[in-house]
């Protein structure tokens, strides 16, 4: 059983990059898109639900979660078209996150981010991103993605300097 869920994580490596194939937006590229949200939730939820957790399913999650965000900034990028403002904040994020990666490396000798409630959230909202992109403003949603993203990534860094050991399921903070 423990292959299945790094089996999911693995097809949403697949399936992301398949995006890049579509026209962004499309029915297409939404279904793809769909498939690859579900199987991010569908993957912990099996491996929790099995027993059958591990360090190398929380990377793979880790991983796909990563080349999913950077082939939509990619796919996306031209049609948002985000304001020198939004630039900064989104490398100034990226920057928070790249430190709490290397924090990690450097004290935990491995590579890992964490699974927090606030990274679920801004997860979440990635994923809602390109759904309701039609409806809302994209600068409008854009900041309020900003915002959550500033304030995970805040958190991840905090608990990542303020933690004895890598804990990749950590919830938040302010939980033990």
């Amino acid at each position: 059983m423990r292959s299945v869920a790094n089996f999911i994580s693995s097809a949403r490596i697949l399936l992301t990059f398949t995006l890049a194939l579509t026209k962004p937006l499309s029915a297409t590229f939404i279904i793809i898109y769909i498939f690859c949200g579900v199987s991010d939730m569908l993957d912990g939820y099996i491996a929790r639900k099995t027993g059958t957790t591990s360090r190398l399913g929380e990377k793979l999650d880790s991983f796909a979660d990563f080349i999913m965000i950077t082939v939509l900034i990619i796919i996306l990028y031209p049609i948002v078209n985000p304001t020198v403002q939004i630039l900064i904040w989104v490398i100034l994020i990226g920057m928070i996150r790249l430190i709490s990666v290397v924090v990690v490396f450097v004290k935990y000798k491995t590579f890992g981010m964490l699974h927090t409630y606030g990274n679920k959230i801004t997860g979440f909202m990635l994923f809602l991103f390109p759904l309701v992109l039609t409806v809302i403003r994209s600068n409008t949603l854009m900041n309020i993605l900003c915002i959550a993203a500033t304030v995970s990534a805040i958190e991840e860094l905090a608990i990542d300097l303020l933690s004895n050991d890598f804990q990749a399921n950590k919830k938040s903070i302010f939980i033990k």
